[in-house]
């Protein structure tokens, strides 16, 4: 009678057994895993950052434009009451003509000033800090298994 062997190699026919890799290597695993989501979650935060800088910025020229053309504005008033009060002519009314326009300019670009500031408030990296929680939470929940 005859055995049938298995060649060496494992080849067809033979069930190979798949050996778990060792406690250390799992551990360099996870650790290399931990060490890329930080860098990631670092970037994401950068890149967040910058954009909340980016509109901070913004606003903060166009608020300061908003500033100048409101102190131009004021002068223009004043030159409408003056010349209101002192000539009775229609000088007055085209120094008050633009002093309206003037301010109305100083209107519209602190408005936009002020909406370009709130989008970069609170300057924190918020999609930074939720993805965070949601890698520290599901760490955990693989943890537990």
């Amino acid at each position: 009678m005859s055995t049938v062997q298995p060649p060496a190699d494992g080849g067809p026919g033979t069930v190979r057994k798949q050996e778990s890799p060792p406690v250390s290597e799992l551990i360099k695993q996870a650790s290399e895993q931990v060490s890329v989501l930080v860098r990631q979650e670092i970037r994401l935060a950068a890149a967040e950052m910058k954009d909340k800088g980016r509109y901070a910025g913004l606003g903060a020229g166009l608020l300061g434009a908003a500033a100048l053309v409101a102190l131009y504005g004021a002068a223009a008033l004043l030159a409408a009451v003056i010349a209101a009060l002192t000539l009775v002519m229609p000088a007055w009314v085209a120094a008050l003509i633009a002093a309206v326009v003037l301010l109305a300019v100083a209107a519209v670009l602190g408005l936009t000033g002020r909406t370009q500031v709130t989008h970069a408030m609170p300057p924190l990296p918020e999609q930074a800090i939720d993805s965070t929680r949601q890698d520290v939470t599901e760490i955990k929940e693989r943890a537990r298994r």
